[in-house]
């Protein structure tokens, strides 16, 4: 049964009512037609926009989030599993990014802590 308008689908999913409008122009949500002059929304579209934000969440592209939703009514798990996987090692890319710079900065805050000069957080940062 859809009774929810547009503005009540977005507060349900945590978004503004214009993140609806964009995911219903990318293809990844449905544009009901305008039964009663308001287009009306339903359980599944909730359900649906759930499912979007928690896989941003997780960090996958719109693109990734709209083969998903496709694989959703199937059973490809392989593809499913690869799109995981391939998350993963960008995730796990990333943390060995941050974890690198976590330890230079802090190499430079131990230094700074002892620096009789300049401070070598900034001259760090400084481009010549």
């Amino acid at each position: 049964m859809e009774t929810d308008t547009i503005g009540g689908l977005a507060r349900a999913g945590g978004v503004g009512v214009e993140t609806v409008r964009y995911y219903q122009r990318r293809g990844l949500l449905r544009t009901p037609a305008r039964g009663d002059g308001v287009r009306r929304y339903g359980p599944d579209d909730a359900r649906r926009l759930r499912f979007i934000r928690t896989a941003q969440t997780a960090g996958f592209t719109l693109e990734q989030i709209g083969e998903l939703l496709v694989l959703d009514s199937g059973r490809d798990h392989a593809r499913a599993r690869a799109l995981a996987g391939q998350r993963i090692r960008d995730l796990d890319a990333r943390i060995a990014e941050l974890t690198a710079a976590r330890a230079a900065l802090s190499r430079l805050a131990e230094a700074c802590d002892h620096a009789e000069g300049p401070c070598p957080i900034i001259e760090a940062f400084e481009m010549d």
